[in-house]
């Protein structure tokens, strides 16, 4: 792990703690002995289902990598694919905007022997479905439960308007990435070209000779994935349930807790609003927003009293559990290809 990527963890570290303080010092309703409390009476059936739930955001990312790099030729194992779902979801945590996560992902698919170019292409038809999918999921939640968008205070409508924006460019421009290989190509060349002009890259003829060879492979995985589309609703049905498996973590909350179907499928609708506009932050894991955009949904639900202790067990379920959780599958991953390379 490089400089950047440990001073973002001790950054993410210290936001989180923060957030904590910041959420917990506001109410006087909130001990550490009532949430113990809180978590003890729980209906164990249904917090078992909240963890299984939290699993299943880094199993159906691994599984959607899984699958479009079999269509493309390249068998690899769901044990592998839960690897690469748990280095996007660890990494993408700690580093602003996410940046981190794909990275992660394409040194753990490059370990396990797949070429640069279907790595590529896997991870950017990936993302386009990953979008696509939140995307889906928010216009149902506006369909199904416009009154619970209009019970959110005006700065929330904001970030969620703003997350939408975001989540529709990038998408947009991931796809057009992956559509159009003369633009993949020309933006790749004016890195390397820039690296060059910064004498930061040696050998540019040769790199550049290999560049054109990259693309030119990348194209080919490119139109096996998008001249297909039964290949895309396969994806798109993976990424759609990764999402879910998030959502639905907070709404198996609510039920551990006693509370109604009806409440627990209103949180799970607050809980994908919390989700678009959490996308207008560029920081790991939109802490700050995302928590007050929860707590601003859940009183809709709960009585003041509540709110923290319920806010902090689903952003520590949701959240923090999967960080956690995705850090001990990255590191089991990573010693398992050192043991295996020797």
């Amino acid at each position: 792990m490089d400089r950047k990527k440990i001073a973002w963890a001790v950054i993410s570290l210290l936001l989180a703690g923060l957030t904590v303080y910041a959420i917990t010092s506001r109410s006087q309703e909130f001990s550490v002995a009532m949430m113990r409390k809180f978590v003890v009476e729980a209906k164990k059936g249904w917090l078992i289902m909240a963890f299984i739930s939290m699993f299943g955001f880094i199993f159906f990312e691994g599984m959607a990598l899984v699958r479009v790099g079999r269509r493309l030729g390249y068998r690899r194992s769901v044990l592998q694919g839960v690897e690469y779902g748990a280095a996007d979801v660890y990494f993408s945590a700690i580093t602003p905007s996410a940046t981190g996560g794909q990275p992660a992902s394409a040194y753990f698919m490059l370990k396990d022997k797949m070429p640069g170019s279907a790595v590529t292409a896997s991870l950017l038809i990936n993302l386009v479905m990953y979008t696509a999918a939140l995307l889906f999921l928010g216009a149902c939640a506006i369909v199904f439960g416009f009154p619970i968008f209009l019970e959110f205070s005006l700065v929330s409508k904001v970030f969620i308007g703003v997350g939408c924006l975001v989540l529709l460019g990038f998408g947009i421009m991931f796809y057009l990435l992956l559509r159009k290989i003369e633009l993949s190509a020309r933006i790749a060349n004016w890195f390397l070209h820039l690296l060059e002009r910064m004498h930061m890259v040696k050998r540019a003829k040769k790199r550049r000779e290999k560049l054109e060879h990259t693309m030119q492979e990348f194209g080919e995985c490119s139109q096996i994935i998008l001249g297909k589309g039964h290949i895309l609703l396969e994806l798109f049905f993976w990424n759609v349930m990764q999402r879910l498996a998030q959502l639905a973590v907070s709404m198996f909350l609510f039920l551990a807790t006693g509370r109604s179907i009806t409440d627990a499928i209103r949180v799970l609708m607050i809980q994908c609003f919390v989700a678009l506009g959490s996308n207008c932050a560029p920081i790991p894991g939109a802490m700050g927003v995302a928590d007050y955009m929860m707590i601003d949904g859940l009183g809709q639900v709960l009585m003041k009293n509540e709110i923290v202790n319920m806010e902090l067990l689903c952003r520590g379920v949701t959240f923090y559990g999967s960080v956690v959780c995705g850090l001990m599958i990255v590191i089991i991953g990573y010693i398992r290809r050192k043991v295996k390379e020797h």
